[in-house]
């Protein structure tokens, strides 16, 4: 399809009334005897599809079920999620990622609550005014719990739109959505505006995949122009990501004289906020080569910088630290080459940590308790909220415990 750019009323996709209501029979006919029974879909409760559209975004759909069956059952109730203290929520999310997700949840709670009596609004102006709701979820809330007659645009949506009409629209670039927008607007089954949402949402990932292993099982293919072509693999078109940057970062594993270990909680500034973490600093350093005070120099550093939480205590460089010979069973500096170094991706960026346990030779009163800095046992680390990277590295100690 050729398209004037930034004139999505052009966008006619040239096919009879008699064309789309043959895709749309089509289209919901294969749903209807293909669509996956998954917990979300058993209910038309514009609560339970927000929880779920929000734990699929960027997360695979069997990674979620246990999430949403466990979060459904702690916070079953709008009103529930609204009241939830913080490290419930961060416990129920931990291990799904993006923790500004399940943040603005609440912040939308809460405004449901004080705006709209308690009850999910009903308008596409309405679900928008919610904090975190954009256009897909508040389309694929409106459409399958309400009947908006809304395309929900997400990426398996564009893949499949694009291959059936060759589009070379860029889908990374925000004004495509207007195209695809145009598009779906005169595709959608006005009687079955979730269903065909749905339908779509299940055809990118099993039928028009982004290899498109197996476009001869597509029940659509006839409407299909680049499986008519054999061109399904020019489209979508998508420019190339930027590449992610690489971070070198030290966790220290510091513990006292009660065998406790020292972690600290993110803040708002931070990635992975309102998590607990063991020390993490940015520094590269080989460790094959690294003498053991150039090891424990950042720390010391970054120790002394957090004297408004010490309780009149006098940091000491040596002997104050020393390397922690119950986390390093061989005893030698040279040995810290076998911990294990630990890899976290993000969006935009990749985290290697090395892990250095260190011992502090202080017993627990000489750090003052702090809302976000605590000693705590191993144990007890684990019933925090902690982010993957953090059970990551908890996992990366074990056979060194």
């Amino acid at each position: 399809m050729t398209y004037i750019q930034g004139d999505p009323s052009l966008y006619d996709i040239n096919w009879s009334t008699d064309k789309i209501q043959a895709f749309r029979q089509t289209l919901l006919a294969w749903y209807d005897e293909t669509k996956r029974d998954l917990p979300w879909r058993n209910t038309n409760d514009p609560y339970k599809i927000w929880v779920s559209e929000i734990m699929l975004q960027q997360t695979q759909v069997a990674t979620v079920i246990p999430y949403y069956e466990r979060f459904i059952e702690t916070l079953p109730t709008i009103q529930a999620l609204a009241n939830a203290e913080e490290e419930t929520l961060l416990n129920l999310w931990q291990g799904l990622g993006y923790y500004s997700r399940v943040r603005n949840m609440q912040i939308a709670a809460q405004q449901i609550v004080a705006d709209y009596a308690g009850a999910m609004p009903q308008t596409m102006k309405g679900l928008l005014s919610l904090k975190g709701i954009g256009p897909y979820t508040a389309a694929a809330i409106g459409s399958i719990a309400f009947g908006l007659v809304e395309p929900a645009i997400d990426g398996n949506l564009m893949r499949v739109t694009a291959r059936l009409f060759e589009l070379d629209a860029d889908i990374s670039q925000p004004k495509s959505r207007k195209l695809f927008a145009a598009i779906l607007y005169q595709l959608i089954d006005a009687e079955r505006p979730g269903d065909f949402n749905q339908a779509l949402m299940d055809m990118g990932p099993t039928i028009m995949t982004p290899a498109n292993l197996n476009p001869e099982a597509s029940p659509i293919k006839e409407f299909d122009r680049s499986y008519q072509n054999g061109t399904a693999h020019l489209y979508p078109v998508k420019k190339k990501k930027v590449k992610a940057t690489e971070h070198q970062l030290i966790a220290y594993v510091v513990q006292n004289l009660q065998g406790e270990w020292l972690i600290r909680k993110h803040d708002e500034q931070e990635l992975l906020t309102g998590l607990w973490h063991f020390p993490l600093l940015e520094q590269s350093v080989v460790m094959e080569a690294v003498s053991e005070e150039e090891l424990i120099e950042p720390f010391s550093d970054w120790w002394a910088e957090q004297n408004s939480l010490l309780n009149d205590y006098a940091f000491e460089t040596e002997p104050s630290i020393t390397i922690n010979q119950q986390l390093m069973p061989f005893g030698d500096l040279s040995t810290l080459t076998l911990l294990p170094k630990v890899k976290h991706v993000f969006s935009h960026r990749v985290w290697h940590v090395q892990l250095v346990p260190l011992m502090m030779k202080i017993d627990q009163a000489g750090l003052q308790e702090n809302e976000n800095m605590r000693w705590q046992s191993p144990k007890q680390i684990r019933d925090l909220p902690v982010s993957t990277l953090q059970q990551k590295l908890l996992k990366a100690l074990e056979s060194y415990l």
